[in-house]
């Protein structure tokens, strides 16, 4: 069974300035997402899933449906804020989608297969995508055993401000143990640090982070949709509050109810947080070209 590639491109980029999934980063006006998508094909992943944030769904089919149509099977789910369970009331004046758990939510009636998660503005790399693919293909529909790309923390930071990354703990045979999403870490001199309820605290350089580079089954659904009622109960009436992917793995392995293998991956991350990071991915991107990783014309 191919595995799915699902891409989580919902955001409106408040930090970028701009709808940064569909920004052009290569010579002949690829996208990051053009990138990850060429490298998942090359993996043998068969179809990719969206997640759009409605706003932007006309002008992402516009440009993408082209691109693809006969290269790889293409599907799109939406992700808007009155997606909650039923009977859930939350604060009117809310505007910021509930996270990417609950973008995740939002293909559990598209995918019947084993699947990648992706962000839409991310680049992970191509070495990523074939040992996600080969873990992926081992696994049946029903089986917890999921996985995750790790990075060292130090080659993910933006030099243009904090970042989130979900932190991880590993135990002697790879297995996940412990991942804590961080929301504000960036480097300060010679130090990385991060802050939490208002006091900076100072954390390891080579830990390994979660760049929302996962490996689940189609069991995780039901796990993520029970996990996301609690948190919309208990959360609903909050402005900010965001359901993320390392909470519930995190709730699962702590439960004994899912195990998570952390894939060692050659690969070189780097992505486009801020408006500033940019002209360093066009720059990482020109350089793969150039040694022939990527033809210079993606999809001619």
């Amino acid at each position: 069974m191919k595995p799915t590639l699902l891409i989580l491109a919902a955001g409106l980029g408040s930090r970028y300035g701009g709808v940064k999934q569909m920004d052009k980063v290569g010579p002949s006006g690829e996208s990051i997402i053009d990138y990850s998508i060429y490298d998942a094909i090359q993996a043998g992943f068969d179809k990719v899933v969206f997640v759009l944030n409605p706003k932007i769904e006309n002008d992402f089919k516009e440009i993408y449906e082209p691109r693809l149509k006969g290269r790889i099977k293409t599907d799109y789910v939406l992700q808007e804020i009155t997606n909650i369970p039923e009977g859930v009331k939350f604060n009117p004046e809310r505007v910021k989608p509930w996270g990417t758990g609950h973008a995740v939510l939002m293909a559990k009636d598209v995918i019947k297969e084993p699947f990648a998660v992706i962000n839409a503005d991310d680049f992970y790399g191509r070495d990523a995508y074939f040992v996600m693919s080969d873990f992926l293909k081992e696994r049946n529909n029903d089986e917890t055993d999921y996985s995750m790309v790790g990075y060292k923390l130090k080659n993910t930071l933006s030099d243009f401000g904090s970042v989130s990354r979900g932190v991880c703990a590993i135990d002697e045979k790879g297995y996940l143990t412990d991942v804590v999403e961080r929301t504000s870490i960036e480097r300060k001199g010679d130090k990385i640090v991060f802050i939490e309820d208002g006091k900076e605290y100072e954390i390891d350089e080579d830990v390994l982070v979660s760049m929302n580079f996962w490996g689940f089954t189609p069991a995780f659904f039901p796990q993520l949709e029970e996990d996301f009622k609690d948190f919309i109960v208990k959360n609903a009436d909050k402005l900010k509050a965001e359901f993320y992917i390392p909470l519930v793995v995190n709730n699962l392995i702590k439960k004994g109810e899912a195990t998570v293998k952390v894939l060692e991956s050659k690969a070189q991350w780097f992505g486009v947080t801020y408006k500033e990071d940019k002209p360093f991915t066009i720059e990482k991107i020109n350089e793969l070209v150039k040694s022939g990783v990527y033809p210079e014309n993606l999809w001619k």
